[in-house]
């Protein structure tokens, strides 16, 4: 699986429109409002890196009231709930 973080920059009057047609992105697993720079933070989540042009400047970078995105590819993943789930091997 590979993971991108994107994250977006929307007209500011259309924030929780374009998260919502953001997040209904086959592709797109969550979609954060967040401060700072940018408006909204998308996690895309695919099989193959060709299928993120399918998703990201096809149909995310699409989306009226998107004005800007940058993307970042996950090289790894880390988190609570997978180190969870590999302690939890062989206890039962």
């Amino acid at each position: 699986m590979i993971t991108a973080i994107v994250q977006v920059k929307t007209r500011v009057d259309q924030t929780p429109e374009i998260a919502e047609a953001i997040a209904a992105i086959e592709g797109v697993s969550e979609v954060y409002s967040v401060t700072g720079e940018f408006d909204l933070i998308a996690m895309v989540r695919v099989r193959a890196h060709d299928d993120l042009a399918d998703v990201i400047p096809g149909r995310l970078n699409k989306v009226p009231g998107v004005e800007q995105t940058t993307t970042h590819i996950a090289f790894r993943t880390y988190s609570q709930h997978d180190l969870e789930a590999a302690f939890a091997i062989g206890l039962e």
